[in-house]
């Protein structure tokens, strides 16, 4: 049986499309090849994060993939209850003008006319009632072994927002994963947080100056290529967002890239190597798996849907291990270049 490896992970958000992810982490829990540290999470990967640190401490790895299983599977029930991507007769008229279903045109256009502060004053939350049901909080925040980093943005400074385990809550759950048009800012402390994908989807710092493991693994769920030039209003803001919630990641990949040049290079002076380790990047994409997704379907809950990008997870992470596996701990598997 190989040796288990130590590494980081860094889960991007992405809505429904976080279930990519939990067939990630499922496959990877599965494998008993890896042994986490840390994980830095954003949105839907930071309820990833929480349900596996939470499940963890239940019943270990099979703990772990049951929890993911039984969220998904809560988050699909409340999901298709509000139903703004299913089905509408309509929609053999529409949808093929509009590239998406009515409902989700309809909702489209209110939330670009009214803010969640009017269409929904009384802040009803179905995420937080789903969370609370999932997940003691509370256990995760003082026993888990694995470090937690949930990225948030702060809505007065624009400053991006790391909570720890000894921070950790719902709120902050809820928090990392906040778009502004869908719901109020999460107060927290006195502060203001929207989505943390703003400024970290996710963020890699946290995992560079708080662990010791220098392989991290970063779980796509937004695409970063688009081969197609979008069109529609729909399709148009979708890749708004994904090219905005990938900037930082790029951003931050484009200085690890650097820094390890220096260290390659031996550039570094002898007394100041000690402040810089070189770290080993790796990531699993998303822009294959996920390219014929229809850009609303990060807002499907349908649980075939669901299940079908956890599979599809799956198949991906086989992949990755299958090849990449011996070079965990040695060396950097992906092609900066692609990011520069």
């Amino acid at each position: 049986m190989p040796k288990r490896k130590k590494v980081n992970l860094a889960l991007q958000g992405g809505g429904a499309h976080g279930a990519f992810t939990w067939g990630l982490l499922d496959k990877f829990l599965e494998s008993d090849l890896f042994s986490i540290e840390g994980i830095s999470a954003t949105s839907a990967g930071s309820m990833n994060a929480a349900v596996l640190a939470y499940g963890f401490l239940k019943g270990g790895t099979e703990g772990a993939r049951q929890a993911l299983y039984e969220f998904w599977h809560a988050m699909s029930e409340y999901g298709t209850a509000f139903g703004i991507t299913n089905k509408n007769p309509f929609d053999f008229f529409y949808e093929p003008i509009l590239k998406a279903p009515l409902n989700f045109s309809l909702f489209s256009s209110i939330t670009n006319l009214l803010s969640p502060y009017q269409f929904n004053p009384l802040n009803f939350h179905p995420i937080r009632d789903v969370l609370e049901q999932e997940i003691d909080i509370e256990q995760v925040k003082n026993n888990s072994k694995i470090k937690l980093f949930i990225c948030a943005t702060n809505v007065k400074t624009g400053k991006i927002r790391i909570f720890n385990n000894s921070e950790l809550s719902i709120d902050a759950l809820l928090a990392s994963a906040c778009l502004p048009k869908l719901f109020q800012a999460i107060e927290i402390d006195n502060e203001f947080y929207w989505d943390g994908g703003y400024l970290g989807n996710p963020a890699i710092f946290p995992l560079i100056y708080n662990t010791q493991c220098r392989d991290i693994i970063v779980f796509h769920t937004v695409p970063i290529l688009r081969e197609e030039i979008p069109t529609t209003t729909a399709e148009i803001d979708a890749r708004l967002r994904e090219v905005s919630f990938n900037s930082s990641l790029m951003r931050e990949m484009r200085a690890i890239a650097f820094v390890g040049n220096l260290i390659d290079r031996g550039w570094i002076k002898k007394e100041f190597e000690h402040n810089l380790k070189k770290l080993f990047m790796h990531c699993i994409r998303a822009d294959n798996s996920l390219r014929d997704c229809p850009l609303y379907s990060v807002y499907s809950p349908e649980w075939d849907f669901l299940t079908t990008l956890r599979d599809l997870g799956r198949a991906e992470a086989s992949l990755w291990i299958e090849k990449h596996y011996d070079s965990v701990g040695h060396r950097t598997t992906i092609d900066f270049n692609e990011w520069l």
